[in-house]
């Protein structure tokens, strides 16, 4: 692993930003110092809220929700479109930010940014026709005329995590244009990260007491937090989203819950290898393995296993590792300690169980305190945590298969089902085996980016991986009630023109023949 001796500062952030970004937000308990992942020293104290704080959040998100649900949505939506051009031109304010606090690459930083301009861009366009009452089938043709209108929930919970604060943060964006109001919970480590969107769009137009920020750990804010919500969003680990799903069950609460995942990648016997090992390198590796869609295991048909360990092991150990605030890293720090010792843990579990470092395999404690180098294992035992378990982090385990149905089985071996990829020359041979695999995302020559990154269409996870979907039209749909209102005219559903009871029912039943006879819907 290639390595910079140009590392980021450790100087903490500047007290006037951090001033700024948590302006307004309900916050009266004691604050909480970040660490900077880059360098283990103090970075920034955030504020943090009380229970009694989240409730105060909720009830004045109330009452500005009811006016902004008012609002035409063509309206709604101008402050988003600026938003998008504010965040393409000032993007040079949050990526220094991003690599403070997350500790990431700045490709990778600058990831978010673009995701988060992309989301946003969707979603402000979509959103009149989107929200707009639709003709529906009415109950008897000509007579019943029935309009569905999505109405907005009220105020939605948003619980966004550390690993990408900037892009998840961005789904508060379709809840907002849907005519609600939000109570967000970004993570303390990466609030101010979060925190920049909001200072943008509320300079951009909207009505700040709209997003409504709350700070603190799950156990002193999290029921407050479920208990107040029309609805609750949350991204993160599947056993904190089964809490929040069993306690939003209580009050009959919808949830939106994006998961782990432990994510395999299908190398096909006509595959191009040295395209296939180039793209699984980001793959695999894109924030340091800190994505809930990135691979952790990789099958490649034993006939080609020994020349794609080969071919991909080699670009590993020619990543770049280092702490730069500028376009110079491949791979950047893992977040925290925890990260860090759970990588760990894996790696070694699986050496001592007779697993092959075929590059990476050890911590770098020399470049900062969280770096890990990304690690390729092969060899690796079934009954191993870093075969069964999320690891969330620079590993990859690469398994021989002899079938395609041996394949299929292999990918679909896990409790998880977020996210896949199938690498080969023929895509309809890739479409027919994606089309097998138990995942809410399935790519083809690539990991992640072209199904995430496709606006138009949903995403998220099958099995534990979660419930309900971002992205496309459900992205935003999610965040409303459907309301039907319909009108009756002239013939209605009591006997009429003095028909007895029975001649009524031959009546109806004459016509039901005649419509599906019409092929009338």
């Amino acid at each position: 692993m290639s390595s910079s001796t140009a590392q980021a500062t450790a100087t903490p952030l500047d007290a006037a930003t951090v001033r700024r970004l948590t302006s307004g937000i309900a916050a009266t308990g004691e604050p909480r110092t970040t660490t900077a992942p880059f360098t283990g020293t103090a970075l920034a104290t955030i504020p943090q809220s009380t229970d009694s704080d989240v409730r105060s959040a909720f009830a004045r998100a109330r009452e500005a929700q009811r006016e902004w649900a008012n609002i035409p949505v063509r309206e709604r939506v101008r402050p988003f479109l600026r938003l998008v051009d504010m965040m393409l031109s000032r993007q040079s304010e949050v990526l220094d930010l991003l690599q403070h606090e997350t500790g990431k690459a700045r490709l990778h930083a600058f990831e978010e940014i673009l995701d988060g301009a992309m989301s946003t861009l969707y979603y402000a366009r979509k959103a009149p026709q989107l929200l707009r009452g639709s003709r529906r089938a009415g109950a008897l043709p000509v007579f019943t005329r029935t309009i569905e209108t999505p109405l907005s929930k009220g105020v939605v919970a948003t619980i966004t995590p550390w690993n990408y604060p900037l892009a998840l943060t961005m789904d508060v964006v379709p809840a907002l244009l849907a005519g609600n109001a939000v109570v967000h919970k970004p993570d303390s480590q990466t609030a101010l990260s979060s925190l920049w969107p909001r200072a943008l769009l509320v300079e951009a137009g909207l009505p700040q007491e709209l997003w409504q920020v709350v700070l603190g750990e799950p156990g002193d804010i999290g029921n407050a937090l479920i208990d107040e919500a029309d609805y609750v969003g949350f991204t993160g680990s599947t056993a904190a989203g089964k809490a929040i799903a069993e306690r939003a069950a209580k009050r009959l609460t919808g949830c939106s819950l994006e998961l782990g995942g432990k994510n395999p990648m299908l190398v096909l016997d006509d595959a191009d290898l040295a395209a296939t090992a180039k793209t699984a390198v980001r793959a695999c590796f894109a924030n340091a393995g800190q994505l809930c869609v990135s691979i952790e295991r990789i099958y490649v048909d034993a006939a080609v296993h020994d020349e794609f360990v080969e071919l991909f092991a080699q670009q590993v150990r020619d990543l770049r590792l280092n702490s730069d605030l500028a376009f110079t890293a491949d791979v950047g720090s893992l977040t925290s300690e925890r990260q860090l010792t759970r990588v760990t843990e894996h790696v070694e579990a699986a050496v001592e169980a007779g697993a092959t470092v075929a590059a990476g395999g050890k911590a770098r404690p020399d470049l900062g305190p969280y770096f890990f180098e990304p690690t390729v294992l092969t060899g690796v035992a079934e009954d191993t945590p870093v075969c069964r378990e999320e690891t969330f982090g620079p590993v990859v385990s690469v398994y021989p298969f002899r079938s395609e149905d041996e394949a299929i089985e292999l990918a679909n071996d896990t409790p998880y089902g977020l996210n896949a990829s199938v690498f080969s020359r023929d895509e309809r041979r890739a479409r027919r085996v994606a089309a097998r695999i138990k995942a809410g995302t399935v790519n083809i020559n690539e990991g992640y980016a072209a199904a995430y990154a496709s606006q138009g269409a949903s995403m998220g996870g099958m099995k534990e991986s979660g419930l309900g979907r971002r992205h496309g039209p459900a992205g935003l749909l999610k965040y409303t009630e459907a309301q039907s209102v319909a009108s009756q005219r002239v013939l209605g559903f009591d006997p009429a023109f003095g028909l007895s009871g029975q001649q009524h029912a031959k009546l109806f039943t004459a016509a039901l023949r005649v419509i599906k006879a019409l092929r009338i819907r």
